[in-house]
């Protein structure tokens, strides 16, 4: 349980209880994050908005690379939720569990490409306090995804970074998504 506690009766705005109705027949249950983030419905929608924007298929960021670098931030921020759910959307997409085990040391695994390296360096880069970005860094995203991916990874990690420190400030735990689906357990 989160510091903050949803009642089950939480009189959220009309025009949101729609989308929560759909959330739940859709998952079976509504995530603590979503119950909390609902409390806000324009920030709620935007939230929605923009990670629907970053996961589409179209994306110059394939499914299994939006999926690292979300778990990687997660881990970054201390935040079990994200942790938990973006290391089984990963495994969904192809990522083995010997990468999620090897994340915290990307940069010296074999198990990661050099796309996927350059990548996970720009989440870390610019999820830290008070940083500034290393053209070389720049260059090496650039050459892997072109200015519009760059541009995309840095949108991707800034939502990653707000969900993961909406939900680390707010102590939502992980929620087995990675166990459920996998039966596996997700990485420290």
């Amino acid at each position: 349980m989160s510091f903050i506690d949803t009642p089950e009766n939480y009189p959220y705005a009309w025009y949101i209880r729609p989308v929560l109705a759909l959330m739940r027949r859709c998952l079976g249950t509504l995530p603590e994050p979503v119950k909390l983030w609902a409390r806000m419905p324009l920030a709620f929608l935007g939230f929605q908005l923009m990670n629907r924007a970053l996961e589409r298929k179209s994306s110059p960021l394939d499914g299994k690379l939006r999926a690292l670098v979300r778990t990687r931030i997660a881990q970054l921020n201390s935040c079990h939720f994200c942790v938990d759910l973006n290391a089984s959307r990963a495994l969904d997409r192809g990522v083995t569990v010997e990468q999620l085990q090897d994340l915290t040391g990307f940069r010296d695994s074999p198990r990661f490409s050099e796309t996927e390296k350059a990548a996970l360096a720009y989440a870390e880069t610019i999820t830290g306090t008070g940083i500034e970005v290393d053209p070389a860094v720049i260059e090496r995203c650039r050459h892997a995804f072109g200015d519009d991916g760059v541009v995309e990874l840095a949108a991707l990690v800034a939502h990653q970074n707000l969900s993961a420190k909406f939900n680390a400030a707010l102590g939502i735990p992980a929620a087995g998504f990675c166990l459920t689906a996998h039966k596996t357990a997700p990485p420290d």
